[in-house]
């Protein structure tokens, strides 16, 4: 059973809004067996509208519509509703009922524009929308399912979770689908599908093997769909267990689980150990990623973005020759940087990065895209050197995961 999401309205096609709506909707649907074939946003068009409308009826089960429901003339999706299956509208009393009782609560006056809110096609299933004014509707016409819902996030949601979710389940006969997803760090793509030739050789069937790179990390995800759901569930714990003798440490976690973050936070309370950092190309970037969440000062003390030579000299102890034999961008800057940073904050672990983020290399013959990453601790000092490559933004990215990554592995060795 395949199913398409078209979504409504000029806002989502000029960047004005962000649809978040197809992304929440594919996970709720996929949790219950069901496929998103295509996800479509269209202009509040009626030709576009109903060519869509054409397309998607062409190719899938059920057609997932949202927006363009509302009480002003922008509105179009009920009246193209009605063109589309050779209908008309008719006022629904308890419709007009419901957005009466809802004004009333609210002390709005009820005016002729929002009884229009009633009219709804003949032909449809009307979904009572108790988070708001505009009704769903649902038509079961010629094989084919349409449901439409209001933009508005919170009335969709509700909307689907109550009643369109319930239907799916009840009308159609659907498979298990799984997922699972492995977590890797410090291995990149390319170098990850050459260490899982032969194990892909010999992946079975019913499963399916996605590679999600970002910055510092590479997911494998792993997805099966199937009738029977305890042969699915031990086929995919079998590739997980092949796949955990395989990689080892490389694995850091599960989708769901802990970001190396949380692990690191969690690493760093269980043995009452405390983290400093001094970034210089990062720009406080890999700061605001250990504090994002609360309790960060369970195991946090400080941080200092020391940009320029002067405040890594004076703040952070390095040394003028240090800089001048080796360069501010060097393993050995930022082995003092980390050094000072520990010293300073009485942490038990520091991290330093220092870099050429690009565009430019400012005042070393450091190429752009090559940082410095250091680890201080109780004993002593670890350092690494690396091309990052560009733009900025993604120098920047790659260095901060690069050095959780590191300091990870650093605490594993000491604890």
């Amino acid at each position: 059973m395949k199913v398409e999401i078209i979504t409504i309205g000029d806002e989502i096609l000029i960047g004005q809004i962000v649809d978040t709506n197809s992304q929440w909707m594919a996970t709720e649907l996929n949790k219950i067996g069901v496929s998103v074939y295509q996800v479509t946003s269209i202009q509040d068009d009626e030709a576009h509208i109903l060519q869509a409308f054409r397309d998607a009826q062409s190719r899938v089960d059920v057609v997932l519509v949202t927006g363009g429901l509302g009480p002003t003339k922008d509105d179009i999706t009920k009246h193209t509703f009605a063109k589309y299956f050779s209908d008309e509208l008719i006022l629904n009393d308890s419709v007009v009922k419901h957005v009466k009782s809802m004004f009333s609560k609210r002390n709005i006056p009820f005016s002729e524009l929002n009884r229009l809110q009633g009219l709804v096609p003949s032909k449809c299933t009307v979904l009572h929308n108790e988070l708001g004014t505009a009704p769903g509707m649902l038509f079961d016409e010629n094989d084919t399912v349409f449901v439409s819902m209001p933009g508005v996030p919170f009335e969709m949601k509700g909307l689907m979770t109550g009643q369109v979710l319930p239907f799916l389940r009840n009308k159609f006969t659907l498979p298990f689908i799984q997922h699972k997803t492995i977590i890797t760090y410090g291995i990149g793509e390319s170098a990850l599908a050459e260490k899982l030739e032969t194990w892909e050789e010999e992946f079975p069937a019913i499963l399916s093997l996605a590679y999600l790179p970002s910055p510092g990390k590479v997911k494998l995800r792993l997805s099966g769909k199937y009738f029977d759901k305890q042969a699915l569930e031990e086929t995919i714990a079998a590739e997980v267990s092949k796949l955990q003798h395989q990689l080892g440490e490389l694995i850091v976690g599960y989708e769901d689980d802990e970001s190396i973050v949380e692990l690191i936070a969690s690493l760093l309370k269980k043995n009452n150990k405390t983290l400093a950092v001094a970034e210089s190309c990062t720009g406080g970037y890999l700061t605001s990623m250990l504090t994002e969440k609360s309790g960060a000062s369970a195991f946090f003390v400080a941080s200092l973005v020391a940009y320029t030579q002067k405040v890594k000299i004076n703040e952070l102890g390095v040394l003028p020759s240090t800089i001048e034999k080796y360069s501010v961008v060097s393993t050995q800057v930022a082995e003092e940087m980390a050094s000072g940073m520990l010293k300073k904050s009485e942490a038990n672990f520091a991290i330093a990065t220092t870099g050429n983020a690009g565009p430019t290399t400012d005042e070393t013959d450091k190429t752009v895209g090559v940082v410095c990453i250091a680890i201080a601790s109780d004993s002593g000092v670890y350092s690494e050197e690396f091309n990052f490559g560009k733009p900025r933004e993604k120098v920047i990215h790659r260095s901060s995961n690069k050095a959780l990554e590191i300091l990870r592995k650093e605490i594993l060795k000491n604890y």
